[in-house]
């Protein structure tokens, strides 16, 4: 363990409420629950089952980490808030994490040396989130930074190696898995660590503009 070890995990991002208590690499514990529409419903639930399941309490837990975006509006919403309540009572630092590199770290544990692989995740009916990686030493480097692309141009794309919710093959996963929001922040996030959180948002890339529902 480390200064960030134990810590509680929240990834909400997308369709899947992960949650996960990582002790190392090779000890920890986690519990999710694929159903739209239930992340505020199923995220202390989840986290009471770890804490019996495991024997630890929050109380025992040095850090949050929280996955921070790009994802639904909603469930980033649902994840920062409930990650902001828990630091704010436990005493203990937050570290956001990037959702997509969480991604691209947990695509490269199980891709070959050198695969080149796509993300591409909808941000709206017109556009998607989108960035490039390829795998070195069982890690990810950005081959592209992530940016805004309209989903137009993502058809144009043929190669294989294309991850996230625009996929339509069922076993391409859109969104990291608790433990390797875990994982990143106990690798990589150590220089990160948050007390100050009044102020941060989940990364979104662009504003969200709400428009006026036209009468006819």
């Amino acid at each position: 363990m480390n200064k960030i070890t134990p810590v509680l995990a929240l990834e909400t991002s997308d369709k899947i409420c992960s949650i996960c208590l990582f002790l190392d690499s090779n000890e920890f514990f986690s519990v999710e629950t694929n159903q739209l529409h239930s992340h505020s419903e199923k995220l202390f639930e989840q986290i009471e089952i770890i804490q019996l399941h495991s024997g630890i309490s929050l109380s025992q837990i040095k850090s949050i980490a929280v996955s921070i975006g790009p994802g639904s509006f909603t469930g980033l919403r649902i994840g920062l808030s409930a990650a902001k309540g828990l630091i704010e009572g436990l005493k203990i630092p937050l570290i956001p994490v990037p959702t997509f590199e969480a991604l691209a770290y947990q695509i490269s544990s199980f891709l070959p040396d050198g695969s080149r692989f796509y993300i591409a995740n909808r941000a709206n009916k017109d556009e998607c989130y989108f960035a490039k990686f390829f795998v070195k030493g069982n890690s990810y480097i950005f081959d592209e930074e992530l940016k805004l692309i309209s989903q137009s141009e993502l058809k144009e794309l043929k190669d294989p190696l294309i991850f996230g919710n625009l996929n339509k093959n069922p076993l391409r996963i859109s969104s990291p898995s608790a433990e390797f929001i875990a994982r990143w922040a106990n690798d990589f996030g150590i220089g990160k660590l948050m007390t100050d959180v009044d102020f941060l948002e989940p990364n979104y890339i662009k504003d969200f503009i709400v428009k006026e529902a036209k009468n006819d």
